[in-house]
């Protein structure tokens, strides 16, 4: 074989670049889609996991603040008609003899959305337990009050249920408040200004009725219109936290405690990475050793 042979044979340097090129693009294209379905086949078995170990039908709904494969497209998340029309089907499809568990992690969202939600667990004849492990504020607080039992971390959440409304220009302002500004301005307010305190008004006695409904079976009637027009009325802001306590003396079926099992299950719904805090720590607690000044004083 002659040197001009062995030259021919030789690859080209192009095209290895080329090829390590694609290589790599199909690699960052892919990989975002890769990890989805792996933490998806990962979710759909502690699920599948946990409801063999407690004997309920396990249904997320869980949002996060995501970002969209590596544009990094942020998108924020909210109880939405979509939501409702998939948890919906998810306890039409549980036999009426198997106890629910809806896992909650929602800064709210939609009213119509959770209302939907709402009332389709209320309705479902056996056990309904929400379970809140960090957070369920707004709609998230409405869907809890369907359920004969909230089980929450110590440390989770709900929060206040005054209706949202939009003053245009991507403003929105509490219903109680409106309500509040056009009594003070009394003859001088707009007629915008009446008009939103009108159907401000009228979005507080929906809200307040709805959650009536929702806890008729569970109090005394008084009760339940006491803690409605406390939800509703714009006693704290709307991202006020009402503790496991404090939904405990309201009269709500709160139990302090939730299976390790959701905190496991919480991991495989990951925050996007950058826009995670300067929060680090060992995996596992770090027992200090004495020191030898401390040993040799015992």
């Amino acid at each position: 074989m002659d040197v001009t042979s062995i030259a021919r044979m030789q690859i080209d340097p192009g095209s290895i670049i080329g090829l390590l090129f694609w290589i790599i693009l199909f690699i960052v294209l892919f990989s975002p889609s890769l990890q989805f379905h792996s933490l998806k086949s990962a979710r759909l078995r502690l699920i599948g996991a946990i409801e063999r170990k407690y004997g309920f039908r396990l249904i997320t709904l869980i949002h996060r603040q995501e970002k969209v494969g590596f544009f990094g497209i942020p998108v924020y998340r909210f109880i939405d008609i979509d939501d409702s029309e998939a948890v919906i089907r998810a306890i039409r499809t549980t036999p009426p003899d198997r106890p629910i568990a809806l896992v909650l992690h929602t800064p709210g969202g939609l009213v119509l959305a959770a209302a939907q939600i709402a009332m389709a667990l209320k309705k479902h004849p056996a056990k309904k337990i929400v379970i809140v492990p960090h957070y369920a504020m707004s709609g998230g607080t409405l869907i809890s009050l369907a359920a004969d039992e909230i089980w929450m971390s110590p440390e989770a959440v709900l929060g206040p249920l005054d209706p949202q409304l939009s003053m245009g220009q991507g403003i929105m302002a509490p219903a109680p408040s409106i309500l509040k500004v056009a009594k003070i301005k009394g003859d001088k307010a707009s007629d915008h200004l009446l008009v939103m305190a009108d159907v401000a008004e009228k979005a507080i006695k929906e809200v307040q009725e709805f959650i009536i409904r929702l806890l008729e079976d569970k109090m005394p009637k008084e009760k339940a219109e006491e803690l409605a027009r406390l939800l509703t009325e714009g006693k704290w802001t709307h991202d006020y936290p009402i503790t496991a306590e404090d939904a405990i003396k309201m009269g709500l079926p709160v139990k302090t405690e939730i299976p390790p099992e959701i905190y496991e299950l919480m991991e495989l719904y990951p925050q996007a990475p950058v826009n995670r805090p300067g929060v680090e720590y060992l995996p596992y607690p770090v027992i200090p050793h004495p020191s030898h000044r401390q040993v040799s004083r015992q």
